[in-house]
């Protein structure tokens, strides 16, 4: 890591408040960012790291405060001016448009004209811009057709587009695989030794250590502290971060339940989306894992049981019933109920409150000729934001207000409103914290101490390496063996991925 005291001060915040409603984001921050850093934010969802870059990128403007930029304070402050000053902003959830090319997409908005008509210059435009920075993406593929880590090369060519200065990037690595992070970090080195500012916000402390010049460390819309990266261990981080010694990562896994009949058992399933033949039980009380590579099929799966893809072939039977070609309202009236990894896309209405996002899926059992029982809806989603420590506890506020980790535990609470026999996961800690996700874990572990069964996907293996009961191997579409995770460790089952993966064995 380089001298991140050595760069210029770019932009400099002096007591910035921000409030939404009653709920104070930021409290009184000050700090600085400089040129030639990777300057990370970290903290517990709701700590306001997310508001500090929107901030400084424009996005929002603070109630109270200065914002200092190049040594003058800026009297106005929003996107346009900001991004005409070299900052711009990454979200976490992409601002692209899906059916224009990748060059479109670079250079909307900062196409060149001549007399009022556009100049076709875009491939020249962006050949000169991707040669800077070696990224090799074709300008005249769909945006749609990239996968993630593709997608935010282009919003990163986007900002380089426009001359930025400061880059901020909202937990950009929560979508992506491991290959794919590192190949971020080695993009952010990159930006950092061209002399750009790289605001890094992000839950992933490892990759923090591993990547920042300095940082800053966000509780309760407050600065802590701002530290050298190279001074700081993750522990420190971490208690820094919570204002408390942070106990074990996970809670103790729940006894093995009695083997009796399984509530749900799926046999030699086949979809038209991918899944070749997957076998797997689950039983009351138990925390059964999926463990697979990203694209091995664990997902499609799921989808198929819980009746949102069509099942081309095979058995699935859920609490002693033939489930197949049932729907998802019959499965979430029946007690089988998925939280989906897109929060977004398939569990939560972000324009409306946590009230009524939790009330989502136990709707029909509240409302009687079309009237619903508003009392019942507002006592059943202040228990459950009060049991998943929604932050803040208000749930009249829209639930797009929220940080990710309090979004997934409204969804988290949506499916709990339904009162499940049988909960699907997946991947339920994506994009939160470390405290959100010790929430989650005890949730589980509750849960099946509940005789509720659990069926967990993580693209952390170790989070089912550590709270399942048992777990199935899952490679191209199939089940090809079963692990009990106390009996091994997450070294030798990801040999065993890879290795039929690569295919050096074929599944049994």
């Amino acid at each position: 890591m380089q001298d991140a005291a050595s760069g210029p001060v770019l932009v400099e915040l002096r007591g910035v408040d921000k409030r939404f409603g009653a709920t104070q984001a930021l409290d009184g921050v000050s700090l600085d960012v400089r040129g030639g850093e990777i300057h990370a934010f970290v903290g517990e969802n709701g700590a306001g790291k997310s508001t500090l870059g929107k901030v400084i990128a424009g996005i929002y403007a603070a109630d109270r405060g200065e914002v200092v930029v190049d040594g003058t304070a800026v009297d106005r402050w929003n996107p346009g001016i900001a991004q005409r000053r070299g900052i711009v902003m990454i979200a976490q959830e992409l601002a692209l448009v899906p059916d224009l090319t990748v060059g479109q997409n670079v250079f909307l908005g900062a196409e060149e004209h001549r007399f009022g008509i556009e100049r076709r210059n875009i491939a020249e435009r962006f050949a000169a811009l991707d040669a800077q920075i070696g990224f090799g993406l074709d300008p005249g593929e769909k945006v749609r057709d990239l996968r993630i880590a593709d997608q935010q090369k282009v919003e990163i060519l986007r900002a380089l587009a426009r001359d930025a200065r400061i880059i901020v990037m909202d937990e950009p690595t929560s979508s992506l695989t491991a290959h794919e992070m590192e190949q971020l970090e080695d993009l952010m080195r990159t930006l950092r030794d061209r002399g750009c500012c790289v605001i890094y916000v992000s839950h992933f402390l490892d990759s923090v250590l591993g990547v920042a010049d300095r940082i800053t460390v966000m509780r309760d819309g407050r600065r802590i502290e701002t530290v050298d990266a190279g001074t700081v261990s993750k522990h420190e981080l971490v208690t820094s971060m919570l204002g408390r010694e942070m106990e074990q990562a996970y809670p103790d896994r729940p006894p093995r339940p009695e083997p009796v009949d399984p509530l749900l058992s799926v046999r030699e399933l086949r979809t038209g989306t991918g899944v070749e033949r997957m076998s797997f039980e689950v039983r009351p009380g138990e925390i059964v894992g999926m463990l697979g590579l990203v694209g091995s099929g664990r997902t499609e799966c799921l989808r198929a049981v819980f009746g949102l893809d069509q099942v081309v072939s095979g058995e699935i039977r859920f609490d002693g019933r033939d489930w197949v070609g049932r729907t998802p309202k019959d499965s979430i009236d029946a007690g089988l109920v998925l939280v989906s990894e897109d929060r977004h896309k398939d569990g939560l209405v972000l324009q409306r409150s946590v009230r009524e996002n939790i009330g989502l899926s136990s709707l029909p059992a509240r409302a009687r000729g079309g009237i619903v029982d508003r009392r019942s809806e507002k006592r059943i989603a202040r228990d459950l934001a009060e049991s998943l420590e929604i932050r803040p506890p208000d749930i009249e506020l829209p639930v797009g207000w929220f940080s990710g980790g309090n979004q997934q535990k409204a969804l988290l609470g949506k499916a709990l409103a339904a009162q499940p026999k049988l909960i699907i996961l997946d991947e339920p800690t994506r994009g939160v914290d470390v405290g959100a996700k010790r929430t989650i874990y005890e949730l589980i572990v509750r849960l099946a101490a509940q005789d509720i069964g659990v069926l967990l996907i993580s693209s952390e293996h170790e989070e089912i390496m550590e709270l399942a009961h048992r777990a199935y191997l899952v490679s191209e579409g199939q089940t090809f063996g079963e692990v009990i995770p106390e009996q091994t460790t997450v070294e030798d089952v990801l040999f065993q991925l890879f290795h039929v993966t690569t295919g050096e064995e074929s599944a049994a």
